[in-house]
């Protein structure tokens, strides 16, 4: 057996979505808020370009890193939208984004190669770096500092065998987006170390409150070449099953990921892909879900916030809510199978992210309304019995 492979944790998001939907066939009660999932549809023009392009027989192999019109489409996208000049030819379309991760990484790193991982972190970037070959070097930012970068935490990272940095904004778990000054250091870190790529993971980016904005880094012309920018469709337009992503680089990068892309997944399907090019039309119906996020994220954290003892800043985007729990003697792996046990809600440990000195759980607001009603009011009613 590989043992690069058997030493890899396994997924705690994944496990813990299974644990919930097996829980609920004998208890209809529980209320899972573990995974990362929108509960809409997806939008209606997508699903019909799809279905339209099925019947006409476009079931066959696509030839190339994905078809022209929907490369085009995200060319366009990332001009418009994130300020990004990319090459069509270098923009590879992958089932999902965190393919285009895994794609990336093995694309970058050789054996022994470091990859600086800002902690909290999404909990498959260290076992994709794992897988190949490489050392995750985790830099713990601190919550009461609100999980800013620091120039002296990158550095401090750094070594001569440092040749990514990842980074994840809107972020999971936290809900923090990245501010100008953060990207500023960012910047000013890669031109010190002319040696590194920045992957940045910009899936939730359309998820975004309160008139903040998203910043992509590759928007940046004194680095551009050596970002890397993952995003996808699951997220933004409710399509977590259609595993539609996708990956923007500089010309190096393309060539080896799309190799061994080729070797590994061939292509993508050819009507799906019909189907994601009618997404960039949808922007009403995008605007719509994050309006929803919006009115769940205020209604959930205020409930939160009210109960003795929790804590939960308003995220900035993405829809999870990042929540301490003042609870003596309870870590989060603790408090989050005493919440299973004692108000039926399913939640994350904060220590799945690596972070391990406070008591944090992450709990997706991308569920039904009174789903997050329900599990605040047990959740207060579990918390008052242990203060």
């Amino acid at each position: 057996m590989n043992q690069k492979i058997l030493q890899m944790q396994p997924s705690a998001s994944v496990t813990l979505m299974g644990k919930a939907k097996e829980m609920q066939k004998t208890n209809p009660a529980i209320i899972s808020l573990a995974g990362g999932e929108p509960d809409f549809d997806t939008p209606a023009p997508i699903t019909m370009a799809a279905m339209k392009s099925l019947l006409e027989g476009n079931t066959h192999y696509v030839v190339g890193p994905g078809i022209l019109e929907l490369r085009e489409a995200i060319q366009k996208k990332m001009w418009e939208e994130n300020g990004v000049v990319c090459d069509v030819n270098h923009i590879l379309l992958t089932p999902g984004g965190k393919n285009a991760i895994y794609l990336a990484v093995n694309a970058v790193l050789n054996p022994e190669d470091e990859v600086i991982v800002l902690d909290p972190a999404w909990v498959s970037y260290e076992p994709i770096i794992q897988a190949a070959g490489g050392k995750c070097v985790k830099v713990k930012l601190d919550y009461k500092n609100q999980y800013r970068i620091t120039k002296e935490k990158l550095e401090a990272a750094y070594t001569s065998k440092t040749k990514m940095l990842i980074i994840n904004y809107p972020n999971n778990p936290t809900g923090r987006i990245l501010h100008k000054d953060e990207a500023d250091i960012l910047e000013d870190f890669l031109l010190a170390h002319p040696d590194i790529y920045l992957l940045s993971d910009e899936i939730y980016e359309k998820i975004i409150y309160d008139d903040h904005k998203n910043i992509s880094m590759a928007s940046r012309e004194s680095i551009r070449d050596r970002v890397i920018t993952v995003n996808g469709f699951s997220k933004s337009v409710a399509m977590t099953g259609w595993r539609m992503g996708y990956m923007v680089s500089n010309k190096e990068v393309f060539q080896a990921a799309y190799k061994l892309y080729q070797h590994s997944l061939s292509c993508m399907s050819g009507f799906l892909q019909k189907g994601a090019v009618e997404a960039f039309g949808c922007l009403r119906e995008m605007e719509e879900m994050r309006q929803i996020y919006q009115q769940r994220r205020d209604m959930f954290t205020g409930m939160l916030n009210r109960i003795k003892g929790v804590r939960c800043d308003l995220p900035e985007g993405a829809f999870y809510a990042w929540v301490y729990f003042d609870v003596k003697n309870m870590n989060s792996m603790e408090v989050c199978e005493y919440l299973l046990e004692n108000a039926g809600v399913v939640g994350m440990p904060g220590n799945a992210y690596g972070e391990e000195n406070i008591c944090c759980m992450r709990f997706s607001f991308a569920t039904a309304t009174e789903d997050l009603r329900r599990a605040a009011e047990n959740i207060k009613v579990a918390i008052e019995k242990i203060q």
